[in-house]
């Protein structure tokens, strides 16, 4: 499975790296919503899940996230948002916007995996219907 991990951190893309790597998952690196974009127009196709952060130089992840909402070929495409942002209404904002999950920083791996996890189970079951 591949995955979009775009942070503008790269400890923070070295360490879900590290994590989602345990469970079988290939990450691409992006440092910001434009270069999500960029790889999305070149790999939509091979695309399975993306970890997107907020707080982006460039393109944020919310504009990325919206974005991708509005073309046919990525809005399937699972979203989990992943920020510091953890404001009620700031989440409630990215849920609206198409995330399809959303987890705060700091995390633990086991929370990094258990959420993606259920992003997933998400995706399953929305194909199911």
């Amino acid at each position: 499975m591949k995955v979009i991990v775009a942070d503008d951190s790269r400890m923070i893309r070295n360490i879900i790296d590290k994590t989602i790597s345990s469970i079988g998952c290939e990450a691409i690196h992006a440092t910001n919503g434009k270069e999500v974009l960029d790889l999305l127009g070149a790999r939509s196709n091979e695309v399975d899940l993306i970890l997107l952060d907020w707080n982006m130089p460039i393109l944020n992840g919310i504009d990325a996230l919206k974005s991708m909402q509005t073309n046919d070929q990525y809005r399937d495409i699972p979203v989990l948002m992943i920020s510091t942002e953890s404001e009620e209404e700031r989440i409630a904002e990215v849920i609206n916007a198409g995330a399809w999950g959303y987890l705060s920083k700091p995390f633990t791996p086991e929370r990094l995996i258990d959420t993606i996890h259920h992003v997933l189970e998400k995706k399953t079951t929305m194909k199911d219907k």
